[in-house]
Order: C-alpha cells, then sequence, then structure tokens
C-alpha cells in the first residue's frame, strides 16, 4: 500500500500549537509554540516548533527577539524575510496594545503608569533615544514622539526641536524620557543638567514638565518621584 502524507490531526501533540491553541485557548501554550505559529512552517527537514526554538534561544527571551530590527530577525536561525515580518509585526501589535491601554486612560496618574506606556518602546533598545509624552491640561495624552538618537545629554538634545513639538500638540504639560541601554538607571550628572534645562525652557512657555523617566533593562529611575523636579 502507498504511503500518505501525515495529516494535520496525525501530527505529534507538540506540533500541533494552533490546533492546541484553539481547542484550549492561547495561555495553555508555551511561549516556543506561540512563536511558532507565527513561523507557520520550519526550514526544510525542521519543524516550525524547532525554529522557535532555535531563535529564543540564540536571542535569549523574547525580549532578545524584540530587540532586533526585522532584518537581523530575518538572518536569525535562517528565519527569512517574510517569518521575520510575522515575527515582528506581532511584537509591534503586543507594543501598541500596552500603549493603548494609557491612551485610553483618562490621564497619566503617576511614574508607574509612566513606565508601563514607555517601557514596551524604550527598554531593549540598543541605543539611547530621548522621546517626550504630550498631556493636555488634565495630563491625558495626547501623542508620544521619540525626537532625538545616540548619546543622549544637553548638547545633544535641541531645545528648538522640543518647542516646536510642544507647540505643535498644543501640551499644557510632559514627561521627558529617555533610556539608558546599560541597564543601569541612575541619572548622570549630564542626565540632572538636561532635566534642568529643560524644565526652565519649558515653564517660559507654561509647560509643565511632570517627571523625567529614565527607563532601563529591569526598571525605571523616576525623577518627580525622587523629588528632583522640585528643587
Amino acid at each position: 500500500m502507498m504511503g500518505h502524507v501525515l495529516g494535520i490531526k496525525e501530527l505529534p501533540e507538540p506540533e500541533r500549537p494552533r490546533e492546541r491553541c484553539l481547542e484550549r485557548g492561547p495561555g495553555a501554550l508555551s511561549t516556543t509554540e506561540l512563536l511558532a505559529i507565527l513561523l507557520r512552517t520550519g526550514r526544510k527537514g525542521s519543524s516550525a516548533t524547532d525554529m522557535a526554538g532555535a531563535l529564543l534561544a540564540k536571542c535569549g527571551s523574547l525580549r532578545g527577539v524584540s530587540a532586533l530590527d526585522p532584518k537581523e530577525l530575518a538572518k536569525t536561525v535562517g528565519l527569512g524575510n517574510a517569518r521575520a515580518a510575522q515575527v515582528a509585526a506581532a511584537l509591534e501589535l503586543a507594543r501598541r496594545f500596552t500603549e493603548e491601554e494609557v491612551h485610553l486612560a483618562e490621564t497619566l496618574s503617576g511614574a508607574e503608569e509612566a513606565y508601563r506606556f514607555l517601557k514596551p518602546r524604550l527598554r531593549d533598545l540598543p541605543h539611547e533615544v530621548f522621546a517626550v509624552i504630550f498631556l493636555n491640561q488634565k495630563h491625558g495624552v495626547l501623542a508620544y514622539r521619540e525626537l532625538f538618537r545616540g548619546s543622549i545629554h544637553a548638547s545633544s538634545v535641541h531645545p528648538r526641536e522640543i518647542v516646536k513639538a510642544v507647540l505643535k500638540e498644543n501640551a499644557a504639560a510632559v514627561i521627558l524620557a529617555h533610556n539608558h541601554p546599560s541597564g543601569h538607571v541612575s541619572p548622570s550628572p549630564d542626565d540632572l543638567r538636561l532635566t534642568e534645562e529643560m524644565k526652565a525652557l519649558l515653564t517660559h512657555l507654561d509647560v509643565r514638565v511632570v517627571d523625567h523617566l529614565i527607563v532601563g533593562g529591569n526598571g525605571y529611575f523616576s525623577f518627580a518621584r525622587e523629588g528632583l523636579l522640585n528643587k
């Protein structure tokens, strides 16, 4: 009797993550299995689950995967452009979901909520970014913009660009933010000088600096919480 192609229902349990997702819900699947659903197929001679496991092993974690841009991702474990785009899109949706939760809130009530908003955007970047959350009178979110990249210090953050952005968004208040790729969140002397400079500048525009957050690998530093904006 001629052989036949193994059907989906005949595949071993670990090789049917899509079916298990539908039957039991995504919460029942491992991270590797969820990634396998996005990848759909593996390379020749390997399954999607094998490739997903190799990707996680190579990057160390989902955070490691999300830190790669799509072109870098495509080269990792032979993922290729199509699979890399699928994974990058899923991770971006996760970031936007987190961001949307804050946008739907009436106000940003404090440093912890601002950190929840900033964490998926800044935490895992390999380079420094200076960003601003623009707020209305009630501290509702108007917009979020990443304004500068590179080594963040007073000479590399251009006040004119921040003023233009504040006027464009008609913001009444702002939360300044930048990341430390090293993971350490203690402010440097440059961070302290920059915060004082921006606070003085924006006060002349009647725009309040609500906070300045430094985002690192496993946490954040809040200038407001530490009393550094009241000096």
